[in-house]
């Protein structure tokens, strides 16, 4: 044993428990060993070692020279009256404590020498640290930083997507400085919206790879067909529906607490709060009561379908375009009771509109049993099957539904995937289609899976590709502005119809 041949440990250590150790501080000098002689004895064996002829010890020596720490017998042979253990009497701990005080007063008067200060003791008293103590503590500090890089890269890499994106930022992200190409195509809006009849041919082909947000609103109402092409009509045309929505108000407004009505409504005013719940413009009273008037009017006029959650969220682009007209700040935080009753019923009437002529495309979404979700979540399946055999066959081997993770791809129209100031540009792309939030929506849905492939393939387990595909799938495509196509300056068929087909091929008819 190797106790057998030298002292053990504790008893040929002079660092013992218990022992009184010189302590470094960020103010105080260690303790001045003058104070007593046996200290200085103690401590003048270990300075008169050079630092170069220390070797770090090692964590099995460390080990063989505990080995014996806790040996039976141990305390009993130890002799406490060895100078190490000297209690120190009380003069030397009052002088002690006197010299900290004191060098702690000169520190605060001179703060700019305090460094040196701490550290101005004679040269022949000053304790040295032993190299291996030195090594240990450098060692300790990269075990530290080799486990945190460790942690760090066996953690799965995920984007920083903000939780709430800028609504304020519609035309592109971050919203730089607009280019010559930019102002360039913001002429060119404006001079097909001035024309006497508007080109809605040509304006859905500029429309494709993005709209300016100062042109947006006008070209959203052209679009949806809410408005004429004839200049001269859209005047006569905006106050007549506007009178006649706020004519359905009047009508059928107060049905809501009728007892026929009264689960629609209950239902409504139960979701309203929920749509976008983190961006404050959507939790201002008045804003949801906008909403919930649009929703039930709407619900009401179209019996077959009524209210069908995921509705709600279909609102929420249009009210942010036409309120952009009226607000140059940042609109999100905007407090909605700063702008006139007639803007505001401007807004809501344009909304209501809108959102109808959208819904009228994909009314059979929302009728019982969805027929039209089941059978565009066919038509995906369909898709990806032939464009992407791989990813296809890898959902099959695990059982993965595309029901399971494209139901509400479909029924809110990626709304909760993707952040608003995403929706609103993808938007751009859907009304410049014949057939956008029906039709060409399948391509987008496709493209996301045929982006994110590897993702897919790499998980290997139910519950590990039907997360990806309803959760990261959606978010990760929020700052991939090149899949999206947020910049408004963006070549036309660039973006999310490029990634799974050939530029001059046309999205083919949906199987019905």
């Amino acid at each position: 044993m190797a106790a057998e041949n030298s002292k053990q440990f504790w008893k040929r250590s002079a660092k013992l428990p218990g022992s009184i150790q010189p302590v470094y501080g960020a103010q105080h000098p260690p303790l001045d060993p003058r104070l007593t002689k046996n200290f200085i004895k103690e401590r003048s064996k270990v300075s008169a070692v050079p630092l170069k002829n220390k070797k770090a010890s090692s964590f099995h020596e460390f080990a063989r020279n505990t080995s014996d720490a806790w040996d039976v017998g141990d305390d009993e042979e130890e002799d406490f009256s060895s100078p190490p253990f000297q209690t120190l009497n009380s003069k030397v701990a009052l002088a002690t404590a006197a010299q900290v005080l004191e060098n702690h007063s000169k520190l605060r008067g001179k703060p700019e020498r305090a460094q040196s200060a701490a550290f101005d003791t004679p040269a022949s008293y000053q304790v040295i640290k032993s190299s291996s103590d030195a090594q240990l503590s450098r060692n300790a500090s990269d075990t530290c930083l080799r486990n945190a890089l460790h942690k760090q890269q066996s953690l799965p890499l995920r984007p920083v997507i903000p939780l709430v994106a800028r609504i304020s930022d519609q035309n592109a992200s971050g919203a730089p400085p607009m280019t010559v190409r930019e102002k360039t195509r913001l002429e060119k809006f404006r001079q097909l919206l001035s024309s006497h009849s508007t080109d809605l041919d040509e304006l859905r082909k500029c429309s494709w790879p993005g709209v300016p947000r100062e042109v947006r609103p006008v070209t959203w109402r052209l679009l949806s067909g809410y408005l004429p092409a004839n200049a001269e009509r859209r005047t006569p045309t905006l106050q007549r529906k506007r009178e006649e929505y706020f004519g359905f108000i009047e009508q059928y407004y107060d049905s809501r607490n009728e007892e026929h009505h009264q689960d629609t409504y209950r239902q409504i005013h139960i979701d309203i709060p929920r749509t976008n719940p983190l961006i404050p413009l959507f939790q201002q009273p008045l804003v949801q009561e906008i909403f919930e008037r649009i929703l039930f009017i709407w619900a009401i006029r179209h019996p077959a379908s009524g209210y069908v959650q995921g509705i709600n969220d279909l609102v929420t682009p249009f009210f942010v375009v036409f309120l952009s007209e009226y607000v140059e700040e940042d609109v999100e935080n905007f407090d909605v009771t700063n702008l006139s009753q007639d803007v505001l019923r401007s807004i809501e009437a344009d909304s209501f509109w809108c959102m109808s002529k959208l819904l009228d495309g994909i009314q059979d979404n929302y009728t019982f049993a969805q027929p039209g979700i089941q059978k565009k979540v066919k038509a995906l399946e369909e898709l990806v099957s032939r464009i992407d055999e791989q990813v296809h066959s890898h959902f099959r081997r695990y059982e993965v539904e595309y029901l399971q993770f494209a139901f509400r791809w479909m029924n809110n129209l990626l709304m909760r995937e993707l952040p608003l100031r995403c929706t609103i540009r993808l938007w751009d792309t859907y009304q410049s289609e014949p057939e956008g939030f029906s039709h060409f929506h399948l391509y987008v849905c496709a493209a996301f899976l045929i982006k994110w492939r590897k993702e897919i393939l790499d998980e290997e387990d139910f519950q590990g590709a039907g997360n990806l595909t309803r959760v990261s799938v959606g978010r990760r495509c929020s700052n991939d502005h090149k899949l999206l196509g947020t910049s408004a300056g963006g070549r036309s068929r660039e973006g999310l119809w490029a990634l799974v087909l050939k530029p001059q091929a046309r999205p083919p008819a949906v199987r019905e």
